[in-house]
């Protein structure tokens, strides 16, 4: 690879999991179009493939491998990334990405001229030690968080400042940096977090990198202003530095006749009537409840479009077994025309897209809350991990499109409580709650698009965010060559 010193360059690190490689690369995509500069991807070497093949040709974008060995860390051969990494050693694998700061600092001496760095570094919060490299040869470092405004600013004040500790599991308290009548328990923090002492292994990787990344020059984030302005608000005053909302950071719609059933079964069934089921890809709920979730679901006699893995305590990604669900279900709702089982995966963008789609039961990851509000559906949630529980807080009490059905693998989940729930989120006669978050969700993705608008006339907040944001880099660039 070879570097003209001529041209300015960004460096762009991802976390390696699939929920930051998305936004990440739609990152990548709106630098290359909105600035002159050479934008490098660096990640591990079987993660490339990844971004090799979503990008256009031509493309100012290029993609670096960092040398990654997972046998010298105590993880399985070859896994490179959080999708492929068994649960009890994700912490070890998160650990085993400190590894990176050598190669990358490589990287950096055998691609540029000293005197002429980058200029500028982006990564992943989790990735902070690049803000340490970013400082030592004069480049500028940026945190980037894949997440919301409001679920970053839980997240990292939960994990630096540890709240809960002092509290039991039925007391509330209030997250420091936030208003004081957000109130939060235990149960709202996932179980890893929920016993974090600041010595546990978990602390021993999160604290430092959070750290790191505070002493950044700003921070991007996958949002916008007109969705999360208080968001925007709690973290800018919890991280005391600029703060960007760029997003939202997600892929369009393609009809590429991938799961062409799925779409035709969705267009035989009506308008604004089905309930789209997924917990993403490294999610899963735990078997009592996954039984209990099928049973409301028939009860509730609504069409629904499940997309499902195996339950917890299982490999997410083998064989699904058919005792994991009522017997003969799926035989039963394919004689009703009430519901489709796909297994592992399914089209979501096409999926949330379509006209018969009128709510989504998700886990909660922000890549599928920004793709259901911009589609105007309403959310049925069920957070699972990292800071779901915070954003269905968010959607539920500041945004009002949606309804928490459950939280965590420890949530009390009956066939009844499914059903009336199904029933209330796909209800649209005028005043019900139903009828409401699906109001509140269309305006919403009004607003997100209107956001990302780059017109003559008119320019989103996104757009002036970024706008704003390569001036900055610009600008600091000056006045460290002065």
């Amino acid at each position: 690879m070879e570097y003209n010193s001529e041209t300015e360059h960004i460096l762009l690190l991802p976390l390696m999991a699939h929920g930051h490689f998305r936004p990440s690369l739609q990152l990548a995509l709106h630098l290359s179009t909105k600035t002159p500069f050479t934008i490098t991807i660096l990640t591990t070497p079987l993660n490339t493939h990844f971004f090799l093949k979503h990008l256009p040709c031509p493309t100012t974008i290029r993609v670096a491998e960092l040398p990654f060995n997972s046998t010298d860390h105590g993880l399985p051969p070859l896994v490179e990334n959080t999708s492929q990494v068994p649960l009890h050693l994700a912490t070890s694998f998160l650990h085993a990405t400190t590894s990176l700061e050598p190669h990358f600092r490589n990287f950096i001496t055998n691609n540029f001229n000293p005197n002429h760095p980058p200029i500028c570094i982006i990564f992943d919060f989790f990735f902070g030690w690049a803000n340490r490299v970013a400082n030592s040869i004069g480049s500028t470092g940026i945190s980037f968080s894949a997440a919301g405004a409001y679920g970053t600013a839980a997240y990292l004040s939960v994990w630096n400042d540890l709240p809960h500790r002092n509290f039991s599991d039925d007391e509330e308290f209030s997250l420091p940096g936030f208003p004081e009548n957000h109130r939060y328990n235990r149960s709202h923090i996932h179980r890893f977090m929920r016993f974090a002492d600041g010595f546990d292994d978990g602390s021993r990787f999160v604290q430092p990198q959070i750290r790191l990344s505070l002493e950044s020059s700003g921070w991007l984030c996958n949002s916008s202003e007109e969705i999360e302005h208080l968001g925007f608000d709690i973290l800018r005053n919890y991280v005391k530095l600029p703060v960007w909302g760029i997003g939202p950071l997600i892929d369009s719609p393609l009809n590429n006749g991938d799961n062409e059933c799925v779409i035709q079964w969705l267009s035989s069934q009506k308008p604004d009537s089905v309930l789209y089921i997924s917990f993403g890809s490294q999610n899963t709920v735990s078997p009592k409840q996954m039984m209990e979730l099928a049973m409301g679901l028939e009860e509730s006699n609504k069409p629904f479009l499940w997309v499902i893995r195996p339950p917890f305590g299982f490999d997410i990604n083998g064989e699904f077994k058919p005792e994991w669900l009522p017997e003969k279900l799926e035989e039963r709702m394919k004689e009703k025309k009430q519901g489709i089982v796909v297994h592992k995966w399914g089209p979501q963008l096409e999926i949330l897209n379509h006209e018969s789609t009128g709510g989504f039961l998700s886990h909660c990851g922000w890549n599928s809350v920004l793709e259901s509000l911009r589609e105007g559906v309403p959310i049925l949630g069920w957070p699972l991990a990292a800071e779901q529980a915070y954003n269905m807080k968010m959607m539920e009490e500041e945004m009002g499109v949606g309804v928490e059905l459950a939280r965590g693998l420890e949530g009390e989940v009956s066939k009844e409580k499914v059903r009336k729930m199904v029933e209330m989120i796909l209800e649209r006669e005028e005043g019900s709650r139903g009828w409401e978050m699906k109001k509140k969700a269309v305006e919403m993705g009004k607003k997100m698009k209107d956001s990302i608008r780059d017109e003559t006339e008119y320019k989103g907040s996104s757009v002036l965010a970024m706008e704003d944001f390569v001036k900055a880099i610009v600008s600091a660039k000056t006045s460290k060559d002065k």
